[in-house]
């Protein structure tokens, strides 16, 4: 049976130093963006969520798996080209540079449309 994870920090440092770093710059990006954004665990994976989840992220032996709902990954269809994407999801291969910079407009994205959402 997986383990049942309470908390980011626990989830981050289950994983070896290089990748729990990545996680871990992953999780300093998104609370950067907007310091009100609630952390939790849903799936048994990593998020960030206001009123809805923001974006999930979660890693994997050869890939950081990033979640961005099937809204994200329609508006940025061009500049996920060169990576295996899902209809929410989209993998980071850990043999590669992270797009810290592509993850940083998406969640930018995903909090324009979620507070959109409410004003209408």
């Amino acid at each position: 049976m997986p383990k049942k994870y309470i908390s980011i920090q626990e989830y981050i440092d289950d994983f070896p130093k290089e990748v729990a770093l990545i996680l871990e710059e992953i999780r300093q990006l998104i609370k950067d963006i907007d310091k009100s954004l609630e952390e939790v665990i849903s799936y048994n994976i990593p998020a960030f969520k206001k009123k809805k989840v923001v974006v999930y992220f979660a890693a994997y032996e050869k890939h950081i798996g990033f979640y961005a709902l099937p809204s994200g990954n329609e508006t940025f269809k061009k500049e996920l080209s060169n990576y295996k994407t899902g209809k929410g999801s989209i993998q980071f291969p850990l043999n590669q540079p992270i797009p810290f910079h592509l993850i940083r407009q998406i969640v930018l994205f995903r909090l324009d449309e979620i507070n959109n959402s409410k004003k209408k």
